[in-house]
């Protein structure tokens, strides 16, 4: 349910925010508002002093760059995801859905690199190999078996 302005009516998607409640209600500093504005992933206006003020639906995309940031997603990811969601009026479901249908495509392939990694991660410390002849992680295709025997990266 939607907070209600004073008067009792609920706020319209498009209502503008100033920046130092934007940030309040969002957690981000006023600095990385300005910084995600510069990268593109999420848009102001100017009023008549110069001051920044931000449409209400810029809230879910700041709320989803938070999440993101705090699971290690790349604001150039990011930038890429929401390439498709309008910045200049409130996305439209379909929009979100399409935007959330490639942005879990991503995740799912950063998932199975993860698990990759973990997987290997796991064999090389429990070999115990001094060579690394058989590590793919540290020396794929055996490229330093022409260097000497013992651990030659370490």
């Amino acid at each position: 349910m939607a907070a209600h302005r004073p008067d009792g009516t609920e706020p319209a998607a498009d209502d503008r925010l100033p920046i130092g409640e934007v940030s309040a209600r969002t957690g981000a500093a006023v600095s990385a508002l300005r910084f995600y504005e510069e990268l593109g992933l999420i848009a102001s206006e100017r009023d008549g002093r110069n001051r920044r003020s931000y449409p209400r639906h810029m809230l879910r995309r700041i709320a989803l760059i938070s999440v993101a940031k705090r699971i290690g997603i790349p604001l150039e990811d990011l930038r890429e995801a929401f390439a498709d969601v309008p910045l200049d009026r409130p996305p439209s479901h379909q929009e979100w859905q399409r935007a959330s249908r490639n942005w879990k495509l991503r995740l799912e392939e950063r998932r199975r690199t993860i698990e990759r990694l973990e997987a290997e991660l796991t064999g090389c410390i429990g070999c115990g190999c001094l060579s690394m002849k058989a590590c793919a992680l540290l020396n794929p295709h055996d490229a330093l078996a022409g260097d000497g025997t013992g651990p030659r990266r370490l």
